[in-house]
């Protein structure tokens, strides 16, 4: 005889919920990113740390020499100084990583799936727009330049990886995808805003030699040509002819992480996307992003300097931007995606938690040090005030994201507690039951 069916389940609400339970691979991917960008976080905060001490000390001579010691071709028009070249070679390896995890999301993420992709997408955008709008409204009263407004856009995920590893030990996983998976969003608008709004005069010649040059390796790429020795030199060429014309160098970097498989095929391991980044990904948070911060965020953090970063309206734009742009924009951004759309957040994941880590992306420290100095090139005083001012906004929303994370994890760990005392009278329980089976059939033995 047939067993009857079961009873029929409630059918779930109609929607599409981001970040839900992921598959191993999956966790096992963000696992690693989210360890090796931890230690890479932590390296940053060293760097930067020893690059404010550097400056702000009798030695800060030494600091500008080595920063403005010049290296490279001359004959190339590559003999560039060492601060130079952390901000326009070395942090091209950070783009060019920050393409392949972009170019994965595409096309084996959570992005893949547009619907999926919306909540994202949407928060990034409002994080993004928010701080401008700021920017721009504390200037426009102040009668302050406009030239800034793309500072505080930017998300340090190095930076505000670490924080949530270090506070949140017991925060839900679908947290920290959440952020990870903004954060590749926010890279991606970030890397646009470099591209259209801060390209210096176009030389044609070079710009169309770098389209040649990233044709080819699309085209090795496809024919499966393989070898380091062939696209190691090949990026550096595309990466010097980016850099002659005129278009941030980093978009190279950026261009070729795009062009990488990132899908398996049959019999492999792993994507070639995915085995390249493996290998450059330490490199790009161990050494090349530590060494850019070294060489940018070497600042005056005198008396007078704070004070005009909170009196100055460009500085000040910049912090309020960072602290309270980011925040009301990635929350407002989630909140009425999810409100107006079917899209959802993670069910274990409350609006608190959201709000804490929109607070948190207020870290924009590379990117928004890298737009601050392209924004403002000529103007070194000026420059140097807004490094400070993204410095002090990154503090203020790490300091702040820091006691909202804490309150939000010891509560989680009181729930775990109470869970683990609710289990365990059960598990006596059983085993009463089961040393009473036990006796009753020795009993009947007997």
């Amino acid at each position: 005889m047939a067993a009857p069916d079961p009873k029929p389940r409630s059918r779930p609400r109609a929607g599409l919920t981001f970040l839900g339970r992921l598959p191993r691979t999956e966790r096992a991917y963000l696992a690693d990113t989210l360890r090796t960008e931890t230690v890479g976080g932590m390296l940053l905060l060293i760097a930067a740390i020893t690059a404010l001490a550097w400056a702000n000390t009798p030695l800060s001579h030494s600091y500008e020499s080595v920063s403005d010691f010049h290296l490279g071709p001359g004959a190339l028009g590559l003999h560039l100084s060492v601060e130079h070249w952390a901000a326009d070679g070395l942090i091209a390896v950070f783009f060019f990583v920050a393409g392949i995890e972009l170019k994965r999301e595409l096309v084996a993420g959570e992005l893949r799936n547009p619907r999926a992709a919306v909540l994202p997408v949407v928060a990034a955008l409002c994080g993004m727009a928010a701080p401008a709008l700021v920017y721009a409204l504390v200037n426009t009263v102040s009668g302050g330049s406009m030239d800034g407004w793309a500072v505080p856009t930017a998300t340090d995920i190095a930076f505000a990886l670490a924080v949530l590893a270090v506070i949140g030990t017991s925060l839900p996983s679908a947290l920290r995808a959440f952020l990870l998976t903004l954060a590749v969003v926010d890279d991606l608008f970030a890397i646009l805003i470099i591209a259209v709004f801060f390209a210096g005069k176009v030389h044609f010649a070079a710009l169309g030699g770098a389209a040649l040059g990233l044709a080819l390796f699309w085209l090795l790429l496809r024919m499966n040509v393989r070898g380091w020795y062939i696209y190691v030199p090949l990026a550096l060429i595309n990466w010097g002819l980016m850099y002659h014309s005129g278009v941030h160098a980093t978009i190279a970097g950026v261009a070729m992480g795009l062009m990488l498989r990132c899908t398996r095929r049959e019999g492999e391991s792993r994507s070639p996307g995915e085995h390249i980044e493996h290998l450059v990904r330490p490199f790009s948070a161990g050494v090349a992003v530590p060494l850019f911060a070294l060489f940018a965020a070497g600042v005056s953090v005198s008396g007078s300097a704070l004070g005009d970063v909170f009196s100055r309206p460009e500085t000040l734009g910049v912090v309020l931007g960072l602290v309270v742009g980011k925040a009301v924009g990635i929350f407002g951004g989630t909140w009425l995606t999810a409100r107006f759309t079917r899209a959802e957040i993670n069910k274990d994941l409350a609006w608190a938690d959201v709000f804490a880590v929109a607070v948190l992306a207020g870290i924009g420290f590379t990117v928004s040090l890298l737009i601050g100095e392209l924004a403002f090139t000529g103007d070194t005083a000026l420059t140097g005030e807004i490094k400070a001012s993204v410095l002090v906004g990154s503090v203020i929303a790490a300091v702040i994201s820091s006691v909202l994370l804490r309150l939000r994890n010891r509560k989680y760990q009181a729930i775990c507690l109470a869970e683990e005392a609710d289990d365990e009278p059960a598990a006596e329980t059983g085993r009463s039951e089961r040393t009473g089976a036990a006796g009753g059939d020795e009993d009947s033995r007997a």
